[in-house]
């Protein structure tokens, strides 16, 4: 194992100080879930990672605490009880629990107003200091409150590591990650100037969406600020679309572990998904999560990659990242600055996109041709 990235998230990607807590946590496999042998073996290697990710940090930082547990099955679930009391501390957690709070957190079924009651009960009640937290789960702790509040209200940094391979030691991970936030800043320049964004790719994606005033994010694996926030590998500029604005088709030949036998097209009005079309057998599956809750549908995310060490494209932390790609993901986006609360979140990658975008006074920029930068 390539211990020097593991070593560079503390001193660079999060800038760990000796007097600092860190919590690494991870989830294990259920023995319900059936998968196949290669994902079994990356997942048991995930677990070596997380393990040698605790070694390695008893030299940079007072603390690291250490949590499992078993899978969630899903991206965008919240964590276990156990690990909000790691983060949280019993006390707040135990307030929570007593208003009633606490399971509509985890359920994401909560109103604007009792989530400024959880923020009071929090701050009253915080007890541990946990300075900065590894998630290393395979499924994805992004787009949780859980996230939300650490980053947000208690200034916890937070790398966020699902689906991660130990293959990625060797390729994605090497990147430099002060060249990458450069080539961020400068894209989000970009983007920012621009309202609506128009996408198209050579297999058939054709998609508009309106991106209005919303915010513009730059994860590019510095995370050393208090609060801040970012996967790693790290690697890309993202935002979330106005809801109910984007409208086309999408052809998507990947899932996010696996080339597709034959292309799915996914056919988008109003800002939702409405019918899927193809024979792959993953269509049952993606059908089967979107129609779980209406919120599922929704147009969540827009991404683009900007990461030239990432390449694999069999797994959607990595193949997000890749350089030149453009990633859109559906369901949940109340964490970056959009409307939508649901249990669930999944990006899907799209390879030699052309991407333009238009200013509020018509004009025209194109930044994406074939996958190469015009910007």
């Amino acid at each position: 194992m390539n211990v020097e990235p593991l070593i560079n998230i503390y001193k660079t990607n999060l800038k760990i100080k000796k007097d600092e807590n860190v919590l690494i946590f991870t989830d294990t496999i259920r023995e319900d879930e059936v998968i196949p042998e290669n994902e079994r073996t990356r997942r048991n290697a995930l677990l070596e990672v997380a393990k040698k990710l605790q070694q390695v940090g008893k030299t940079f930082c007072r603390k690291v605490i250490y949590a499992e547990y078993p899978s969630l099955g899903v991206h965008g679930m919240e964590p276990p009880e156990k690990i909000w009391r790691l983060a949280f501390g019993d006390r707040a957690i135990d307030n929570l629990k007593k208003t009633g709070l606490f399971e509509k957190l985890l359920s994401k079924n909560i109103s604007k107003k009792e989530k400024l009651m959880v923020k009071k009960i929090i701050k009253e009640n915080f007890s541990n200091a946990i300075n900065a937290v590894i998630a290393l789960s395979n499924f994805s702790t992004s787009h949780t409150n859980f996230r939300d509040l650490l980053t947000k209200l208690c200034g916890t940094k937070y790398a966020s590591m699902p689906l991660f391979d130990i293959s990625m030691l060797d390729g994605a991970m090497c990147a430099d990650w002060k060249q990458i936030k450069k080539r961020g800043v400068a894209l989000k320049r970009v983007l920012d100037s621009i309202s609506k964004i128009h996408v198209n790719t050579p297999n058939g994606t054709e998609i508009k969406l309106l991106k209005g005033k919303r915010k513009v994010y730059v994860d590019s694996g510095i995370l050393t600020r208090k609060g801040a926030f970012g996967n790693l590998p790290a690697g890309e500029v993202f935002l979330a679309p106005l809801e109910g604005t984007a409208e086309g088709r999408l052809v998507i030949e990947w899932a996010p572990t696996r080339k597709l036998n034959s292309p799915l097209i996914l056919n988008v009005k109003h800002g939702k998904v409405v019918s899927i079309e193809g024979n792959d057998p993953y269509k049952d599956e993606l059908e089967r999560k979107l129609n779980e809750a209406p919120e599922n549908n929704n147009i969540a995310e827009l991404g683009i990659g900007i990461n030239d060490k990432a390449s694999r494209p069999d797994n959607i932390l990595e193949s997000e990242k890749i350089l030149g790609t453009v990633h859109i993901a559906f369901g949940d986006n109340s964490s970056f600055g959009g409307k939508i609360r649901t249990p669930f979140h999944q990006d899907y990658i799209f390879f030699k996109p052309t991407l333009y975008g238009i200013t509020d006074k018509g004009e025209k920029i194109k930044i994406l041709e074939n996958g190469s930068f015009l910007v």
